[in-house]
């Protein structure tokens, strides 16, 4: 069973930094993309960033050139820097191993 714990969140101004962490336990194959989703209130879940085993990455447009996401040593952690924040990043966070295990959430909230 694999269980993914997000840490992180939290108020920040705009113009403010944030670090997400994501941890995945249990059996996790090394030949695995993590990624980082997030949802606004009523909005769809979108796709923030995501990582794929040999380091590639993608991002969405709208966080281009402000977040980064990378992985630690063991490949079970994902972190997402996240810079220039703005009001319109505030959502819940949430962490995604391949497209078959998702974190909790963790919320993200951003002020003017």
């Amino acid at each position: 069973q694999v269980r993914l714990v997000e840490s992180g969140g939290g108020l920040v101004q705009a113009g403010g930094s944030l670090r997400l962490s994501c941890a995945a336990s249990g059996t996790v194959f090394s030949l695995s993309t993590m990624g980082w989703y997030r949802q606004a209130p009523g909005k769809q879940r979108e796709l923030v960033a995501s990582i794929t085993s040999g380091f590639g990455t993608n991002y969405a447009d709208s966080v281009k050139g402000r977040f980064t996401i990378s992985r630690g040593n063991t490949k079970n952690t994902v972190y997402l820097q996240m810079n220039s924040l703005k009001p319109e990043d505030t959502a819940v966070y949430y962490c995604r191993l391949n497209v078959a295990y998702w974190g909790q959430g963790t919320q993200v909230t951003v002020s003017s």
